[in-house]
């Protein structure tokens, strides 16, 4: 293998170890929380057995669905719109009102590729691996010229992943190695040259697959992600042929974690926090369900005395079992434990899984319809609980999610070329969650207002009106172009005077 590509590969294992020692954990929290899951280890460490024999309780499983779920529909719902582009701290009122226009077909346009892609299905997968393991990896692909949409996601599993961490604390760099047959090479990269011994090897044999690995690390020199995709013959260690290099704008590898210990490059999930409770649980269940059987069938006892043939007895309804005269037959054997007790060690331990998985606080309302307060305080209950975690997943997902997508659209030609860098036009987002701390502020400076009101025209003197009509045009999402310019109005009004 050349010194270049060796290099590379030695860096992957590198990185790929120090993904090992979390695979044990993995491995667990797959068990238990998400059953019926790929093997989601390295080199085939660990095959999930999908029979799900030994598991006996859904209380985890359920919770973490129901978490997944509640993610999508506070983050990201694909049924609504849940970010805009909004004038910068730089432009003022008059200006944000000129390029108004500009960032809200901009935002449609956004919006409308969003909708029409898979992103919502890729991004539920990726919040069902957060909530498990702590870490997801979602793929972010431009779509082919002439397709409905410019975006393609792929929920990228673990096992194909490994990641470094740059000074920043943040993961900037992405291998991911994966097995493929040489047929699908030829599909994916068709400009590639195969080797004469891979296709010769092909021929010989239909499972002969090649190693790709695709890396995605910071460009040495400016901006930028440096992007490499080579194969090479793991077994015969012949062979290693580069497929593709380039460079992207941003990081097509969008990599986030549920939160993470400090020197730590993986997540930590609350199913890992909840993983005692839930073994524990487990085999209550099974417990419990052991004695039911013994319960229902019974244990017997009955003399010995030669004639006796227990293969020749059935328990069942309306059953005559005949027994020898002077002897006492089958008498039942009395269990000597009480199992009405571990109903109250179950209900316990499935408390304790509902509140770390969070889904005794993000159930669903089945109750009358809540009054405004009441929403109010739900919203704020979600946004504190949540706070850390909506954080690191605007800085980690939506923030690099948006960023790319804007990237993708802007070199396509689909809406006009600016910068989304904050100054000028910056990310809003306007998804539940989001708005759940907006919805208090408003709550707070309402109540400023109505205790202004008490203090009659003089304190109702201190309230710049245009400016708080503007405020909570902006802190409830309503498009600046509904508003009118106050200045200009004024003006029109002293004129018709």
């Amino acid at each position: 293998m050349d010194e270049k590509y060796k290099k590379m590969v030695d860096r992957y294992k590198k990185a790929a170890e120090k993904k090992q020692q979390w695979e044990s954990v993995w491995k667990e929290c797959y068990e238990y929380a998400f059953p019926q899951r790929e093997n989601i280890c390295s080199d085939d460490v660990y095959v999930q057995d999908k029979s799900c024999a030994h598991l006996f309780d859904g209380t985890a499983p359920d919770a973490v669905d129901q978490l997944a779920s509640s993610l999508l529909s506070e983050l990201t719902p694909v049924w609504a719109k849940w970010f805009g582009l909004r004038a910068g701290y730089e432009l003022s009122n008059a200006e944000a009102m000129q390029i108004a226009d500009v960032l809200q077909h901009a935002s449609d346009v956004l919006q409308q590729n969003f909708e029409h892609s898979n992103f919502g299905v890729e991004i539920h997968q990726c919040y069902l691996d957060l909530v498990t393991i702590g870490t997801a990896c979602l793929l972010f692909e431009e779509a082919p010229i002439g397709a409905s949409t410019a975006f393609h996601f792929y929920a990228v599993p673990l096992r194909e992943i490994a990641f470094e961490e740059g000074a920043s604390g943040r993961i900037d760099t992405t291998f991911r190695c994966s097995d493929v047959s040489v047929k699908d090479i030829i599909a994916r990269f068709p400009n590639a040259s195969v080797p004469p011994f891979c296709l010769d090897q092909a021929e010989k044999n239909s499972e002969y697959k090649l190693k790709l690995l695709e890396t995605v690390m910071p460009a040495d020199f400016g901006s930028g992600y440096k992007y490499t995709a080579f194969a090479y013959d793991e077994i015969y260690d012949k062979e290693c042929f580069m497929l593709r290099e380039g460079q992207f704008e941003t990081s097509p590898f969008i990599n986030f974690r549920w939160l993470k210990a400090p020197g730590e490059i993986y997540g930590r999930s609350p199913v890992m926090k909840a993983l005692p409770d839930i073994k524990t649980a487990n085999k209550v269940v099974e417990l419990i369900l052991k004695n039911a059987s013994i319960s229902v069938t019974g244990i017997w006892q009955a003399d010995d005395d030669g004639i006796l043939n227990p293969a020749n007895i059935k328990l069942v309804p309306g059953a005559i079992i005949p027994k020898a005269v002077g002897s006492k037959g089958l008498t039942p054997l009395e269990a000597p434990g009480r199992f009405d007790i571990s109903q109250l060690v179950l209900e316990d331990l499935r408390a304790r899984i509902n509140h770390a998985l969070l889904a005794d606080r993000l159930e669903q309302i089945s109750g009358p319809s809540m009054t405004a307060t009441e929403v109010l305080e739900r919203s704020a209950e979600i946004s504190r609980i949540l706070g850390a975690t909506f954080g690191r997943l605007q800085s980690e997902l939506l923030t690099p999610l948006l960023k790319r997508a804007f990237s993708i659209l802007r070199r396509r030609g689909d809406i006009r070329n600016f910068d989304l860098d904050g100054k000028i036009v910056d990310l809003q987002y306007k998804s539940p969650l989001a708005l759940a701390q907006a919805r208090q502020d408003i709550k707070n400076v309402v109540q400023w207002f109505e205790m202004l009101s008490h203090f009659g025209k003089d304190g109702m003197a201190f309230i710049n009106a245009p400016e708080a009509v503007r405020w909570l045009a902006g802190t409830l999402s309503v498009p600046v172009n509904l508003l009118s310019d106050y200045s200009q109005t004024q003006s029109e009004d002293k004129q018709d005077a």
